[in-house]
């Protein structure tokens, strides 16, 4: 088991991207947010940055078979498994809810660049009630 506080927050991002990668389980000692100590086995599929700047573990969670999040900051120790994932993740959507068929990278490259153009635009249309 990886102690998060005797290592950098790279090589816990390296592990748990190695991890996601191979399609490997991860058990981690977790802290909710009320400060209630948890152990789940995790299959990680995404890893975010917020925008408040925490980073954020999408993964499916064996213990409730849903998907979670997890934030990296709270996660006090780890260990990666050989073991394969089991849990089927849902399908990634839009906004609506509408699947998100990707047929080659370049769609997928195509769909990423709209949606951050998209969200660009609109947060030059959001502005601060008077």
């Amino acid at each position: 088991m990886k102690n998060t506080k005797t290592q950098t927050t790279t090589r816990t991002l390296a592990d748990l991207y190695r991890a996601m990668d191979r399609q490997n389980a991860v058990t981690i000692t977790y802290f909710d947010e009320d400060g209630t100590e948890s152990i789940r086995t995790i299959e990680p599929y995404d890893i975010r940055t917020t925008k408040s700047g925490l980073i954020q573990i999408r993964a499916m969670c064996r213990l409730r078979g849903e998907a979670r999040s997890f934030y990296l900051h709270r996660i006090v120790s780890y260990t990666c498994h050989r073991i394969s994932f089991v849990l089927d993740r849902p399908e990634a959507t839009t906004p609506d809810r509408s699947g998100i068929v990707v047929r080659s990278m370049n769609a997928f490259i195509a769909y990423e660049l709209e949606r951050d153009t998209i969200a660009a635009a609109y947060r030059g249309r959001v502005g601060l009630a008077a």
